[in-house]
């Protein structure tokens, strides 16, 4: 049996999304040398709902790109009939040396994500900086990785999930907690 809690809904979701993107202007002192990276499949519906919004506050826009990382999890087996690792799609349309890169996530649990998105975007070159945007940190880190920006904190036991359901995605906006009985 499961018992769902509603964290964050459709206007608090805006206004963690629209915190978060101030917080990235202002730490990088405006967006010049910046590229915004979604992990499929919500942080990249994620990444490109805080480009629209700081494209408003700057007034013009922020360069984004997209990262499937299934290749590069080390949890995951996706391989061809060769039994080679199946190649998943990197989409960035910019040379990301010395340049400063804003991965973006859906929920930041064990770190293994983003140790794939490391690789990911390590792969393309060699970024001044590459900081983490996350909705939502539920802790239980398995990996020595933190995020830069945080829409919120919210601790939970090994047994709960959080789920972040997209409009783009799932037709409504909210983050829920699902405790499993």
């Amino acid at each position: 049996m499961s018992n769902i809690t509603e964290l964050l809904d459709g206007p608090s979701m805006n206004r963690a999304l629209t915190r978060i993107a101030h917080e990235i202007i202002e730490r990088n002192k405006g967006i010049d040398e910046c590229i915004l990276v979604g992990i499929k499949t919500r942080g990249a519906f994620l990444a490109k709902r805080l480009a629209e919004k700081i494209e408003r506050i700057e007034g013009k826009p922020i360069r984004t790109g997209e990262l499937d990382i299934t290749l590069y999890r080390d949890d995951l087996s996706s391989k061809n009939d060769n039994d080679e690792a199946l190649v998943q799609q990197v989409d960035i349309d910019y040379v990301v040396t010395n340049q400063k890169i804003v991965l973006v996530d859906d929920v930041l649990y064990t770190g293994r994500t983003v140790r794939a998105g490391l690789d990911a975007v390590m792969d393309l070159g060699r970024p001044s900086q590459i900081q983490l945007a996350v909705l939502v940190d539920r802790g239980h880190r398995e990996l020595p990785i933190r995020a830069d920006y945080v829409g919120k904190n919210i601790p939970t036991a090994g047994t709960e999930r959080i789920v972040v359901r997209l409009q783009e995605v799932d037709g409504e906006d909210n983050v829920t907690l699902h405790k499993i009985d």
